[in-house]
């Protein structure tokens, strides 16, 4: 290590276009481009396009929540930090642990996919081969500086983003007639497609509240701005852009994507059933690029859905590697996982996310599926968790920035629709985690090994916030204790400075 090891905060070099992107991915991935069939399949068009609003809206709540706190103090592992100040040390703690198993499982699940996706180009390759020179290539961008970790999401989300246009695109020519598909025996593209079968709605409240929680799935990655506030070169100005830009991304390139799916492909259609990992002809945008004459659309979303499933497993790393740092900086992991490279990596933290990350090697001794499966549902309530905890700490932090004095137009951003955004917010996602596996309860008899997979993350984060609460006897911190008054002058400088047009420096 060198003699910098201990610098007292990670370097601010991610830029402006940098923040936005990773806004983007985080915001588009397998979700969209897989799971998006099985939604309309299950709900109808109708009933796909609710849930994406309704949990998208939740999401663009969450974001100006988080965008609010990370404005006024960024800081690398922002989840753990604003818990701890905020609400209690102990729930800092758990946050912080929950979310760096979140993100370290998800590297694993992703390298996983990627090793199932390459499959379609050499099946005679064993999986093993991919999720190792995969995870190697992760591990490399995040070594050696984050400026690597920045390119490689800003060109692979611009991959996501151009592929994500293109489809927008020919979709509504398809819809408007001026591109017509190969096979006239077809339905025209329209509300009659839409409305074929039992509608636009299908299955009922009980259908809904299942989309409902793939939805939230595919929306999770973008309270990665959080994470990547302490490295951003000017948060003042960076974080409320890229946050003001997420309700547009997700009218865009959610809402519009379900819409032409719904127009174009009927819900009962065989192939939209289709929601195995294997079969890249499930993609709804595959089968709509091929219905408008596209050959190569299986190859082309191949490369697309791994270009996602990469960036989310660079993503994972990234974030797993700075909250595991920043927790070691506060305390509450080995101070060994606080030190730093000249160039500001902490690479120690990221030699142990690694390690959680070949998890994914097992897939090569065991099923793929079944061990894909399990990693996914027991990351997946974990990502919730780490939701639910951002609508807390934002709740706590306005309420104890008015009540000692502190101005609101003191603040870099400041989220619309308080206190309804975050109380929205806690609500919807309380009751999307509850009823992530209600089904396993309704059955003839209790599947408890569902059960355990996919709730298994809630006690966790209960076992570590009561330990964490009754070995060092903490308590609530009262909103008057609420540490401040440094977050606040550095807020003011970096003001001043942005007014300037000068260069910000500041530390939280």
């Amino acid at each position: 290590m060198s003699k910098k090891q201990d610098a007292p905060e990670l370097r601010r070099t991610l830029q402006a276009r940098h923040l936005s992107m990773i806004a983007i991915g985080g915001s588009i991935g397998t979700g969209l481009f897989l799971a998006s069939g099985a939604t309309i399949s299950s709900a109808g068009a109708g009933g796909a396009l609710l849930a994406y609003a309704l949990v998208g809206l939740m999401v663009y709540f969450l974001m100006t929540s988080l965008g609010e706190m990370a404005a006024f103090m960024p800081v690398s592992g922002s989840f753990q930090a604003y818990g701890s100040r905020f609400v209690d040390p102990a729930f800092g703690f758990a946050q912080g642990w929950n979310y760096w198993y979140n993100w370290a499982i998800t590297v694993a699940v992703e390298l996983a996919a990627a090793a199932i996706i390459m499959n379609y180009w050499y099946p005679g390759v064993p999986g093993v081969v991919w999720s190792g020179g995969f995870l190697a290539i992760i591990f490399a961008l995040n070594y050696f500086s984050v400026k690597g970790f920045g390119e490689a999401e800003f060109w692979c989300s611009m991959l996501k983003v151009a592929t994500t246009i293109a489809f927008i695109v020919i979709g509504f020519l398809m819809i408007l007639g001026i591109m017509t598909e190969p096979n006239p025996s077809r339905i025209a593209p329209g509300l009659n497609v839409m409305m074929q079968g039992d509608g636009a709605f299908v299955g009922g409240l009980a259908a809904f509240v299942g989309v409902a929680m793939v939805v939230g799935f595919s929306f999770q990655g973008t309270e990665l701005i959080g994470v990547a506030a302490g490295e951003s070169a000017n948060p003042g100005r960076t974080i409320p852009r890229a946050v003001r830009q997420i309700f547009w991304r997700i009218l865009m390139f959610y809402m519009l994507s379900i819409l032409i799916i719904g127009l174009i492909l009927p819900h009962n259609d065989p192939s939209l059933l289709k929601n195995d990992m294997k079969d890249v002809g499930a993609s709804p945008f595959t089968l709509v690029f091929n219905r408008a004459g596209l050959a190569f659309a299986a190859s082309l979303m191949n490369a697309v859905i791994l270009s996602a499933i990469l960036s989310a497993g660079n993503s994972g790393m990234y974030a797993s590697t700075r909250m595991l740092y920043a927790m070691a900086k506060n305390g509450m992991a080995p101070k060994v996982f606080g030190k730093l490279t000249d160039n500001g990596v902490p690479r120690n933290a990221l030699y142990a996310t690694t390690l959680v990350a070949c998890l994914c090697f097992l897939t090569s001794l065991f099923q793929s599926n079944a061990v894909y499966m399990w990693l996914l549902n027991s990351s997946g309530m974990t990502g919730f968790i780490a939701w639910l905890g951002v609508a807390i700490s934002h709740y706590r932090f306005r309420r104890a920035y008015v009540k000692q004095g502190y101005s609101l137009d003191d603040l870099p951003y400041k989220a619309k629709w308080f206190p309804l955004g975050p109380v929205f917010a806690f609500v919807l996602c309380l009751l999307i985690m509850l009823g992530q596996n209600y089904t396993a309860f309704t059955a003839a008899k209790v599947d408890w090994n569902g059960v355990i997979a996919t709730y298994l993350g809630i006690p966790l984060f209960v076992a570590l916030w009561w330990g964490y609460r009754v070995k060092h006897n903490t308590r609530m911190v009262p909103l008057d204790k609420v540490e401040l008054a440094e977050a606040h002058r550095n807020a003011l400088m970096l003001r001043e400075e942005n007014r300037g047009g000068k260069p910000v420096s500041v530390q939280v």
